[in-house]
C-alpha cells in the first residue's frame, strides 16, 4: 500500500486539492491576483528548473528540427480540432439534451494549444526529449494566440444551432498581448537564467537539485497550477448550472478524445521518430492548456453572460484533470515502452540473422 501511495502520489494530492478547491475557494475579488500569482510564479518554478538540468546544445538542436515542428503543430491544431468538430457536429442532432455552451467549450478543447509546464514534466518522468518537448510547446503557444482564434472562428461560423448564443467576436489585441507578456516571464526568462546559472554553477546545481532532490518542487509548482483552475471554476459555480447526464456526458467525450488523439499521435510518431521523441509527442498532441483558453473564449465572446463562459470553460477545467489522471497513470509511457521493447527486438533479430525465436512481449 505505501509504495502504491509512493508511485501515486501526484495523483492523489491532486484529488486532495481538487477536493479542497470544491469546499473552499479564494473570494472572487483575489481571483485575479491569485491567478496571475499561480501563473508567473509557479509557471517560472518549473522551467527556472529545466533550465538548469537542460544542456543548451540539446535544447538549441531540438529547436532546429523543422520537420518534427511541422510534424507535431499540425497534430495539435489540425488533427485534434477537427476530430472535435466532428464529434461536436455528430453529438449535436438533440438540441433538448445538451447545452449549446458544452459543445462549444469541446471544440475549443480541440483548438488550444499544447501544454507547456505539464508536458515538460510528464515527458522528463517518462524518460523522453524534453528538450523537444520544451521546444515543441514553446512553438505551439507562440501560434496559439493566431490558430486558435482562427479555428474557433472557423467552427464557430458555420449556422450550426449551438452557435446561436455567441456575441460577435471583438479584437484579440489584449488576448496577444497577455499570452506573449506570459510567454515571455513565466518560459523564457527562467528558462535563460536556470541554463546561465548551471554553465556557472555546474557542481551546486547538480547538487541541490540531483542529491537534494528539490527538482521535485516543479511537480508541486504543477500542482498549484491544477489547483489554481479547479479553485476558479468551482468558485465561479461552472458545475453547478450543469445537467448531470450534460456532465457525463462531456466527460465520456473527453476522454475518448484523449485516448484517440494519443493513440494517432503514437501510431504516426513510431514510423519516423525516436522512442524518446515519440513519448515526448505523445505528451504533445492529446494535452491541452486551459491558460490560454480562458483569456481567448474571455475576449473572443464580449457580452456572453457570465454563466454561459463558465460552462464554454467548464471543458476545459475538466480536460484537464483528464489529461492529468490519465497521464500520471503512467498507462501511455508504459504502452510506450513496451511496444518499442517488441520492436527494437524485432529489428536486433533481423540483424542478427536469427529468426528462429520471436522476441518476449
Amino acid at each position: 500500500m505505501w509504495d502504491l501511495v509512493v508511485d501515486q502520489w501526484f495523483l492523489i494530492v491532486m484529488g486532495i486539492l481538487i477536493a479542497i478547491a470544491s469546499q473552499v475557494q479564494v473570494p472572487k475579488s483575489h481571483q485575479h491576483l491569485k491567478q496571475t500569482v499561480v501563473n508567473y510564479l509557479a509557471v517560472s518554478v518549473i522551467f527556472f528548473i529545466n533550465g538548469c538540468t537542460l544542456p543548451t546544445q540539446v535544447l538549441i538542436e531540438n529547436l532546429s528540427r523543422w520537420k518534427v515542428h511541422i510534424f507535431t503543430q499540425a497534430q495539435c491544431y489540425l488533427l485534434t480540432s477537427s476530430i472535435s468538430y466532428g464529434i461536436v457536429s455528430a453529438c449535436a442532432t438533440d438540441k433538448d439534451f445538451m447545452d449549446p455552451a458544452l459543445l462549444i467549450g469541446i471544440i475549443i478543447v480541440g483548438c488550444l494549444p499544447t501544454a507547456i509546464s505539464f508536458n515538460t514534466i510528464m515527458t522528463r518522468k517518462a524518460n523522453g526529449n524534453g528538450a523537444l518537448t520544451i521546444a515543441q510547446s514553446t512553438i505551439g503557444n507562440l501560434l496559439g494566440p493566431f490558430l486558435t482564434t482562427a479555428l474557433l472562428k472557423l467552427y464557430t461560423s458555420t449556422g450550426a444551432w449551438y452557435t446561436d448564443i455567441l456575441p460577435e467576436t471583438e479584437g484579440f489585441t489584449e488576448t496577444y498581448r497577455y499570452v506573449f507578456k506570459q510567454l515571455g516571464l513565466s518560459v523564457f526568462v527562467p528558462l535563460l537564467v536556470g541554463q546561465i546559472i548551471v554553465s556557472v554553477f555546474p557542481r551546486l546545481v547538480k547538487k541541490v537539485l540531483i542529491e537534494w532532490k528539490l527538482s521535485k518542487l516543479s511537480s508541486f509548482a504543477l500542482l498549484i497550477v491544477i489547483w489554481s483552475t479547479y479553485d476558479g471554476a468551482f468558485e465561479s459555480d461552472a458545475f453547478s448550472g450543469v445537467q448531470s447526464d450534460n456532465m457525463v456526458f462531456v466527460v465520456f467525450i473527453l476522454v475518448a478524445l484523449f485516448l484517440v488523439w494519443i493513440a494517432i499521435a503514437i501510431g504516426v510518431s513510431w514510423l519516423w521518430l525516436s522512442r524518446e521523441d515519440t513519448i515526448a509527442v505523445a505528451y504533445l498532441v492529446p494535452t491541452k492548456t486551459p491558460a490560454m483558453g480562458v483569456p481567448i473564449t474571455t475576449v473572443m465572446f464580449v457580452g456572453l453572460s457570465e454563466a454561459a463562459q463558465s460552462r464554454i470553460q467548464l471543458p476545459m477545467v475538466i480536460y484537464q484533470g483528464v489529461q492529468t489522471t490519465l497521464s500520471s497513470s503512467q498507462l501511455n509511457s508504459l504502452l510506450i515502452l513496451g511496444f518499442y521493447s517488441t520492436y527494437d527486438s524485432y529489428i536486433h533479430i533481423f540483424k542478427d540473422g536469427n529468426v528462429s525465436k520471436p522476441p518476449m512481449v
